[in-house]
């Protein structure tokens, strides 16, 4: 029970690392409040949250959309009366390099995985302040620390949430709000977003792709979501209390080399 009587808020929650890190944050006590735009996926999560005896709730939420943050802030508010742990996960991947990708695609990108952890981040430290602290964990990626030729998009908003990340850490330390925020960074993962990025080569390109990440995996295969959850965990518990601005890379030694 290491996030007991703590309010988390899960954006993405409805599949993958959000889903294993809603379950598993359920799991350690935690009230946990799951959003997404994937109603029935949702639906399944918070069977499985009940099923195992936690509590969760579920918001269907655009990250993309400012006006929808206000209104899901003033109802975490109203129903909560504030939050704990903030995870901004929701994400979208495109494998599309600089040549190949459309302005329009960019900018879907940079409003889910950027736009939208700059406002979750907004929004969780005036709901942490007057609760004498909190956690922000903000998904990035291997990719914001390394790049890929074929990842423009995902690439540049990856970096930004590693560095958006350090700023709002400074920001609350200097104010003295003991709201500590950190990134993590997730290497090759089996998850929805994955498969879906996948869909969008030629057999041949996938082939390559795979043969290409597999042999640059020192611990020679992808990660599971569960191993993301459990890093998820422990920066929004009180053992890292002391830990703040950083980055805990998960990758199975793949930004090592």
């Amino acid at each position: 029970m290491r996030l007991k009587n703590k309010i988390a808020y899960v954006t993405g929650a409805a599949s993958g690392i959000g889903a294993a890190t809603a379950i598993r944050f359920a799991a350690e006590g935690a009230t946990v409040i799951c959003s997404d735009i994937d109603d029935e996926r949702a639906k399944e999560v918070l069977g499985l949250i009940s099923q195992d005896g936690g509590e969760g709730h579920y918001l269907n939420h655009d990250v993309a959309s400012p006006d929808r943050w206000k209104d899901v802030e003033a109802e975490i508010l109203d129903r909560f009366g504030g939050l704990d742990i903030m995870v901004n996960n929701a994400g979208v991947g495109a494998l599309k390099n600089i040549e190949d990708i459309s302005f329009d695609n960019w900018r879907k990108v940079m409003a889910i995985n950027l736009d939208s952890v700059f406002l979750g981040s907004q929004m969780a430290v005036r709901l942490m302040k007057p609760r004498g602290g909190g956690s922000i964990i903000n998904v990035s990626s291997i990719f914001g620390i390394v790049s890929e030729a074929k990842a423009p998009a995902y690439s540049a908003t990856k970096g930004g949430v590693r560095f958006l990340t350090k700023s709002v850490a400074l920001h609350c330390a200097e104010q003295g709000y003991k709201i500590r925020c950190n990134s993590i960074h997730p290497g090759f993962i089996d998850t929805r977003i994955g498969e879906s990025e996948m869909m969008e080569l030629e057999p041949d390109q996938a082939d390559a792709l795979f043969t290409r990440v597999a042999a640059n995996i020192p611990m020679g295969q992808n990660g599971a979501p569960e191993d993301i959850a459990s890093g998820m965990v422990y920066l929004a518990s009180d053992e890292s209390a002391y830990v703040t601005g950083t980055e805990l890379v998960i990758d199975g030694g793949f930004s090592a080399r």
